[in-house]
């Protein structure tokens, strides 16, 4: 299979899904209406609600979106072959994930910016919040942790790397105090100082990495994870306008002009799919990721269709920023279906790959000693690139690594395979690192407002020694997994969280459409659910039974402590989950026979 005969279709389908399915929903369902003051500006305090235009806030929402899930995701499921993981990704960002993400920008626009949680309180019992508030919380630190191990893993020992990833912290500062103090509404300028210097960051990086302080740049795995923590910590405290918001928005040139440029490459090249459609691993057995075809390609691939923590995303801070209802189609919808592209464009890269050089790549070398295999172009592609890239599994890397073998083959590009895999992580580090500081806020406003029911001073999100540590507790919360895990325990352990968090979002959706007299449109909510809760329920009940309690009563003792955490924090989602699912039901059941009134759209949007 050529990758062109896949690419130019799955983009004729996600055109005709913007203009036509996001068009319906908006018409029918959401009923946008740019007269409605936005919370942005009827509570605008120039840290958390900040009217923000168009474009800028579609760049942050993208940026915070898009972490490593459609691009380590695809290439983790590549291990299934190519056809399995790419028809999720297209029907499920189309009918499912877009839907969801807009959804709850449109409802959390609509009730002040309050969160998810919040919501599922007044829409659906004071039960349902307090068991989604646990669950978003509780979710949200697995998912930070599945995201951050593929940074740590792609920029352990590459000083070039990370030095390239350190540069965009203080750009971003400066971009923000240009773009929103110094010379207000001056976003053009500051955009292209910021571009210029970001990408000679990356050429120069080589220099500082061979020069007498590379060795400062040379971190270990947990050297990598602890410099990642104490970055998140400032950036989910500080006001959003001086570091958040202008290094989303510079990292979203970089990740949709890379992603343009490699679908260009990609149609240039129209490189062979080396994998099968379906490998020999579909029924289990897989070095990759343990577990058949169904249900793990669909928690294998997580944001790039349908991804829980958007949810969050979407009513934490990106409705706090809206400044008219029609940008709520674009940023919601639109940038999902991007992330989409993301996903298909990693899959098909992976793929190129040679699979013996793939799985060489994505497990350790005791576990590729035992499939046999020999490698076939990696010792040539090692050199090019000048790192050891053996032995790095994640995904990362292989994506990296493929993205870079087909940039370099364009023209005049053959020399340049080290610089464009550099490149490749920091564009994959940017996108995770942007993902991670946005859950962390969220997550601080989440563990803020609970607190804040037991002392309420803790609920100021303006005080900062409340803030400061509120935003601690979810960092240590979700270091802790990067540091004690790997990919083959926390990346599953991830895919069923953040798929969890996406059940409990649309059941709550589902009952806020019934509330407010929408029947008629509920099944664009509804049918989704359907899917996502078996798919996800029965991964989860699978990840138990076959991975982690094994973990927990096995002979090798070191990793007794760490099955027992991840089968507890397992049973516990699942359990939420289906609180969630029985306290929906009950709420829409007892509105569809009249036992309880329908809510006006005053009463619910209050």
């Amino acid at each position: 299979m050529r990758a062109l005969y896949i690419i130019v279709p799955v983009l004729c389908i996600l055109v005709i899904a913007y203009r036509y399915y996001s068009a319906f929903i908006a018409a029918k369902l959401w009923a946008l209406d740019d007269t409605r003051v936005t919370p942005a500006h009827a509570k605008s305090d120039g840290a958390n609600y900040f009217p923000t235009t168009r474009w800028v806030l579609f760049g942050h929402h993208f940026a915070a979106i898009a972490g490593a899930g459609p691009l380590v995701g695809p290439v983790l499921a590549a291990q299934f072959g190519y056809a399995p993981g790419l028809i999720w990704l297209v029907g499920g960002v189309c009918l499912a994930g877009a839907v969801h993400d807009s959804f709850w920008l449109w409802a959390s626009v609509r009730r002040n910016g309050r969160s998810l949680a919040d919501i599922a309180r007044t829409e659906v019992s004071p039960i349902a919040g307090v068991t989604a508030g646990i669950a978003v919380l509780f979710i949200l630190i697995i998912a930070m942790a599945g995201l951050g191990l593929a940074v740590v893993n792609a920029l352990a020992d590459s000083a070039w790397a990370t030095f390239t990833i350190f540069i965009t912290i203080p750009l971003a500062l400066l971009m923000g105090f240009y773009m929103f103090r110094w010379r207000p509404g001056a976003t053009k300028e500051a955009t292209i100082v910021g571009v210029t210097v970001m990408f000679l960051a990356v050429v120069f990086g080589r220099n500082v990495a061979e020069s007498a302080v590379g060795h400062w740049f040379v971190l270990s795995h947990h050297q990598v994870t602890m410099a990642m923590a104490l970055y998140t910590i400032a950036a989910a405290t500080l006001p959003v306008w001086m570091l958040l918001t202008p290094r989303a928005y510079l990292s979203t040139f970089m990740k949709i002009g890379t992603i343009a440029f490699l679908v260009v490459g990609v149609m240039i090249l129209n490189p062979e799919l080396k994998a099968p459609a379906f490998s020999s691993f579909i029924s289990g057995g897989g070095p990759v990721i343990p577990g058949a075809v169904f249900p793990f390609v669909f928690i294998t691939i997580a944001c790039g269709a349908i991804s829980g923590f958007h949810g969050l995303v979407s009513t934490g801070t990106t409705s706090k920023m809206v400044d008219k209802e029609s940008d709520i189609r674009p940023i919601g919808y639109g940038a999902m279906l991007v992330e989409g592209i993301v996903g298909v464009v990693a899959i098909i890269t992976a793929t190129a790959l040679n699979p013996s050089d793939y799985y060489a790549i994505n497990t350790t070398p005791e576990v590729f000693k035992t499939l046999g295999l020999t490698v076939v172009n990696l010792p040539d592609l090692q050199r090019q690139v000048g790192e050891i890239v053996t032995g790095r599994p994640g995904g990362a890397v292989s994506l990296a690594v493929g993205m870079a073998q087909i940039f370099s083959g364009l023209p005049g590009m053959r020399n340049l395979m080290a610089y464009w895999y550099h490149f490749a992580i920091m564009f994959e580090a940017v996108f995770i690192l942007t993902t991670i500081d946005s859950g962390t806020r969220i997550g601080r406003f989440l563990l803020q407002e609970f607190g804040g029911r037991v002392w309420k001073p803790l609920a100021r999100t303006d005080w900062f020694p409340g803030t400061l540590g509120s935003t601690m507790v979810i960092v240590v919360a979700w270091a802790y997994f990067i540091w004690t895990g790997n990919v083959g325990s926390v990346w599953p352990l991830f895919g069923v969280a953040n798929q969890l968090l996406a059940v409990v979002a649309l059941a709550v959706a589902t009952t806020l459409v019934i509330n407010i007299g929408r029947q008629k449109y509920v099944w664009i909510v509804f049918l989704p659910l359907c899917f996502l809760s078996i798919t996800t329920l029965t991964a989860g009940v699978l990840n138990i039974r076959d991975n982690y309690w094994p973990m927990a009563v096995g002979p090798d003792a070191s990793i007794h402590l760490q099955g027992y955490v991840f089968t507890t924090c397992t049973a516990f989602m699942l359990m939420l989950a289906v609180i969630i699912l029985v306290e929906t039901s009950r709420r829409s059941l007892s509105v569809l026979t009249g036992r309880m009134p329908i809510l006006s759209l005053t009463e619910s949007e209050a």
